[in-house]
């Protein structure tokens, strides 16, 4: 590795290390949070489940009163889920439903693959015990208890959870604001004619996408020609109100590439090499109080560093507890036998037989490879990969929400 270039980690814990918490808070109605992370946490007013309750179909009995399979008992009602039942008598059965309040007096359900209807009664065939299939009163959640931290992503789970303890409404921090454009006259949108040597623009669309998939409120600037005025002018304008600018290509030193130039007029700005593959080179910086990052063109390498990179600076803004995917140890079914002296994040796929596969073109302008994959394997440096030894992989699911 040069010695000019920042290892992975350096870089990634200066990002994290200059990240600033968004202090505004809001409500937000609990069926409308998704994506959002949670700026207060949520504590139970009240019990889960409030009584005794039934956790299957099938018959509330007092289990003493089957001492043996076969006990036959007759059936004095039915309560189905809602509906308060009276008094279990003695010697007798209640048809219950799954979340149906057990009738005072039972003290277990059998289910109803155990038991055979016979008339107006049931033959219990099993030898049931005291509390079988019944969810008690306060077993999930107790009044006074912690339900969600601070600092949660809201996600289907955590709100649904929420939901179950009667919270309608959840304080959230406010949406962070990114400004988004791609530099570049070799940029055309995607439904216009394809001039030679012209390109379409990927990154507009696979950047907006991820920044929405992480709850961010993205005003989108487009493409910006190639003029240092016009660069100047879109910054100017994409500082005010947003919390972060990401732009994409146009920050190395050539002769038409004028990002770096028009923060350094307008802000600060440092270029870093980091040693990973794809993604060399990043831009950080400031216009006014706005952050400012400037990811590669090439769209493998904008798409991997930005979710290894960004993501995580994005989530620590937001006031996210967890800002670091989750690495999972797997078997590799591929060999790469000519490792990088940087860090490399291979695309690559876990196959239905568990093991990883790994894409055949690893280029950093081949899309193909990240449409095909279902995460990253985090390969060190320098570290060769035979088939059966055992890899780091970083699912899509960790890093694509």
């Amino acid at each position: 590795m040069n010695a000019d270039m920042l290892s992975f980690d350096e870089a990634l814990a200066i990002l994290l290390d200059k990240a600033r918490p968004i202090a505004q808070t809001e409500s937000a109605d609990t069926l409308a949070a998704s994506g959002r992370v949670l700026a207060r946490e949520v504590v139970s007013s009240i019990t889960v489940p409030a009584i005794d309750t039934s956790a299957m179909d099938g018959y509330a009995i007092r289990a003493g009163e089957v001492p043996l399979p076969g006990t036959s008992l007759p059936v004095t009602q039915r309560i189905p889920a809602g509906v308060i039942g009276h008094a279990l008598q003695v010697g007798s059965a209640a048809r219950i439903f799954t979340g149906a309040p057990l009738p005072p007096g039972a003290d277990a359900v059998v289910m109803q693959e155990l038991c055979e209807a016979d008339g107006d009664s049931v033959v219990i065939n099993h030898h049931p015990r005291v509390g079988e299939a019944v969810r008690k009163a306060g077993s999930e959640v107790a009044p006074g208890s912690l339900v969600l931290p601070r600092g949660v992503r809201l996600g289907a789970p955590e709100i649904g959870l929420a939901a179950s303890v009667g919270v309608a409404r959840l304080d959230v921090v406010r949406r962070m604001r990114v400004a988004l454009f791609s530099t570049g006259d070799e940029l055309i949108m995607p439904g216009e004619a394809l001039p030679p040597g012209r390109v379409y623009n990927s990154n507009r669309f696979q950047l907006r996408v991820l920044l929405e998939s992480l709850g961010c409120e993205v005003n989108d600037f487009g493409i910006v020609p190639d003029r240092l005025d016009a660069t100047r002018a879109t910054l100017c304008a994409a500082a005010r109100g947003n919390d972060l600018i990401i732009t994409s290509g146009g920050v190395s030193v050539g002769e038409e590439d004028h990002v770096k130039p028009a923060v350094d007029a307008e802000g600060t700005l440092d270029v870093w090499k980091i040693a990973m593959k794809p993604g060399k080179p990043l831009a950080f910086g400031h216009v006014g109080e706005c952050a400012f990052i400037g990811l590669p063109g090439n769209p493998v390498s904008s798409f991997v560093t930005f979710l290894m990179m960004v993501r995580p600076l994005i989530l620590a803004t937001q006031g996210a507890g967890k800002v670091m995917p989750r690495r999972l140890s797997l078997v590799a079914d591929f060999d790469w036998p000519r490792p990088d002296a940087r860090r490399e994040f291979l695309r690559g796929r876990i196959a239905d037989e568990g093991g990883v596969q790994l894409y055949d073109k690893q280029g950093s302008a081949a899309l193909s490879s990240i449409a095909w994959a279902n995460g990253l394997i985090d390969v060190p440096p320098g570290t060769p990969v035979r088939r059966g030894d055992v890899v780091r992989f970083i699912s899509y699911a960790d890093l694509l929400y």
